[in-house]
């Protein structure tokens, strides 16, 4: 699969020369097709945005100028390819202090148990669920022992799912694929969407 070579060459020579000498394989066979998947998605799923494939090195120590994935936004989710493969999330990756806020409340009451029962849903068809930026122990104002412990210590919850290469990547069996993880993951979302929702801190999105 020609995307898939692109990207290893990139994570090999992440350099304007290599860029600029496959620039037309970027166009044609990683650019092109993702833009057509999101397109044909879109429909069900909300609109999408391709992300920019130039690294801000502004602030990093790694001045490599060029991202070694194609990612994208669509509705609710998250798809990206690189040369180890494509995957998908859904969730909250990074929660603002507010969203935080109201979600250690959800979990921690009654609605906690309900969170329990999406996350199991979503496991049970072979899709992972799993905290960001977990935390060491439950935070200050909880139950070490409560029997959530384990979500009450996440800064973030994703629905995430990956697929290593294989020749269906290059078919329309990748977009039946992204389109029943996100199926699959929309419960998950509905539930923070109810019980976080989003920021309302100044300078945040709304």
């Amino acid at each position: 699969m020609q995307a898939l070579d692109f990207f290893e060459g990139l994570e090999a020579d992440n350099s304007k020369t290599y860029w600029t000498a496959n620039k037309t394989t970027y166009d044609e066979a990683v650019y092109a097709p993702m833009a057509a998947l999101i397109e044909e998605l879109e429909e069900e799923f909300g609109s999408g945005k391709i992300f920019r494939p130039y690294r801000d090195v502004r602030f990093s120590a790694d001045k490599a100028p060029y991202k070694t994935n194609i990612a994208a936004v669509l509705g609710e989710g998250y798809v990206s390819l690189t040369a180890a493969g494509l995957s998908a999330g859904s969730g909250m990756w990074m929660m603002a202090p507010d969203q935080l806020a109201r979600y250690r409340e959800a979990v921690a009451d009654h609605r906690g148990e309900e969170l329990e029962k999406v996350i199991s849903a979503i496991t049970r068809k072979k899709v992972t669920v799993h905290g960001h930026d977990v935390l060491k122990t439950v935070p200050r104002g909880y139950d070490k022992e409560h029997p959530r412990a384990d979500l009450l210590r996440n800064k973030g919850l994703v629905a995430w799912q990956e697929w290593p290469p294989a020749a269906w990547l290059s078919k329309p069996a990748a977009k039946d694929k992204v389109a029943e993880f996100l199926r699959t993951a929309h419960p998950l979302r509905e539930w923070l969407d109810t019980h976080v929702g989003a920021s309302t801190a100044p300078g945040r999105d709304r």
